[in-house]
């Protein structure tokens, strides 16, 4: 048997992981109705860091008869989904219903089991591996959109995502079945090897690149598989919402790159426009449709629709500086989101949550630290220097312009400015609308995120040096 086969420590990572969000289920199972919480998210929290440890030196190489790689990419993006449970987790913590119940404990099994099933799409070098992660982190997430049984908005969002999921999960499949069918294998190695190999690629070989694509792209929500979005975000309890914004995304943005530059890379000329298209309708739909929201969680919903499209232009230019001007802005798109849902976490008014734009009016007067670190991430959502956003902008803006895709890169420019009147009109509210009752005291645990991430989103020019050099290997490996 060959070591591609039997090196199982390459994944060594997600078995502990595996291992210990079992633990902590059956320590959940055996405390208390009611109790035990708090120590589930935080034994989850030390399984993530630990599991980061066990990342960082995990070795480069190939396992599983080559269904798991293990490469500078991996690591990256399952550092960036690893970091996007930990701030989730910790947003639970402080986290009541409207009953001022908090959520139960396997919220943070859930989204253990979900973050695993992103560390697998991050290392998958086979259509099956890609499958097997990308269901297991979405049946979770299925149901941690309806933890809040009593709450018809929270059934409705796991039951809408849930049935569009399934409806996405068979596009995938069957797309990945043309592909087997035309290329006669699913590993990522032969699928490369075949289309080399195919003096005139068969057009069935193409509908199901299509269809892979289409199932990719409702996970990341982008136009036109959009319609899941808006409803979901705004149904689901919040500290959920926060990790649906980010680890997911991350690992199926990890998926997108991972199959359009390495099987399908030759291909290049062939999806590059379909890639294109999908970029500019995700940010003109996003900036638009942006601007009539009064719900703060409706209005980020449009906003990350947005940023999936700027993320897309780095995969659109189809070279090296794009997968890397993409995990950038990925990096710093996790630090600005975390930040404000933590902030919207915070909205909350005689214990029960509140998430209209009017209930910010006057939050500069009465929680000037809180509004602060809003009027941050709004300025770096709107991609103002140098906070994190300008530099993400930046380098995908400049990513496309070196591979001439000039009117993707106007059309990004022009919906930036479109999308800076509803970031900017949540400032104006804070600051300059009447006051209204104060909000709720926040916990330290929101306060210590919103500010972190703030600090983060701030300071994010000293950390881009080395984050570019980590970004540059990681489209390195991706590329060989």
């Amino acid at each position: 048997m060959s070591a591609t086969s039997v090196n199982w420590t390459l994944a060594l990572p997600e078995i502990a992981l595996a291992l210990a969000g079992l633990v902590i289920l059956v320590f959940g199972v055996l405390q208390r109705e009611g109790k035990g919480i708090v120590s589930c998210t935080m034994l989850t929290v030390a399984a993530f860091i630990g599991c980061a440890a066990l990342v960082v030196v995990s070795p480069d190489g190939v396992a599983y008869a080559g269904t798991f790689v293990n490469d500078g990419f991996a690591r990256f993006m399952k550092i960036l989904a690893l970091l996007g449970g930990v701030v989730a987790l910790v947003l639970t913590l402080s986290y009541r219903t409207n009953d001022r119940v908090p959520l139960p404990f396997e919220t943070a099994v859930l989204i253990l089991f979900s973050t695993l099933g992103a560390l697998i799409m991050a290392s998958s070098a086979n259509l099956m591996t890609l499958f097997v992660g990308l269901e297991l982190s979405s049946l979770s997430i299925y149901i941690l959109c309806a933890l809040e049984r009593d709450d018809v908005t929270s059934s409705e969002a796991g039951l809408k995502y849930f049935v569009l999921g399934s409806l996405a999960s068979g596009l995938l499949l069957y797309g990945m079945s043309l592909v087997y069918g035309y290329a006669g294998t699913m590993a990522y190695t032969g699928l490369i090897a075949a289309i080399q190999q195919a003096g005139a690629l068969p057009s069935g070989l193409m509908v199901g690149l299509v269809f892979i694509m289409v199932g990719l792209s409702f996970k990341l929500s982008v136009v036109p598989f959009h319609m899941w979005t808006p409803d979901v975000y705004q149904g689901a309890p919040t500290p959920i919402t926060a990790y649906m914004a980010g680890a997911p995304k991350f690992a199926a943005f990890a998926l997108f790159l991972r199959v359009m530059s390495g099987p399908f890379g030759t291909m290049a000329p062939r999806w590059q426009i379909l890639i294109e298209a999908l970029s500019i309708l995700s940010m003109v739909y996003g900036a638009f449709a942006a601007i009539p929201q009064t719900n703060i969680k409706r209005l980020m919903a449009y906003s990350s629709i947005g940023h999936m499209g700027y993320a897309l232009m780095g995969l659109a230019a189809a070279s090296t500086n794009g997968v890397r001007a993409t995990l950038v802005y990925l990096a710093a798109y996790l630090v600005m989101n975390a930040g404000v849902f933590a902030v919207i976490t915070a909205m909350r008014r005689k214990g029960r949550e509140v998430t209209s734009l009017s209930d910010l009016a006057g939050l500069g007067r009465t929680d000037p630290g809180l509004a602060a670190a809003l009027a941050i991430f709004m300025f770096s959502m709107v991609g103002a220097p140098p906070l994190a956003g300008f530099f993400g902008k930046l380098m995908v803006f400049a990513a496309a312009w070196q591979s001439g895709l000039y009117v993707l890169v106007v059309i990004g420019a022009v919906s930036s400015v479109v999308g800076a009147y509803y970031y900017l009109r949540v400032v104006k509210v804070m600051y300059f609308d009447a006051a209204s009752e104060a909000l709720d005291r926040p916990a330290r645990s929101l306060l210590f995120v919103s500010g972190s991430m703030g600090l983060a989103t701030v300071f994010f020019i000293l950390a881009l040096g080395p984050l570019m050099a980590m970004a540059r290997q990681a489209a390195l490996a991706l590329g060989g």
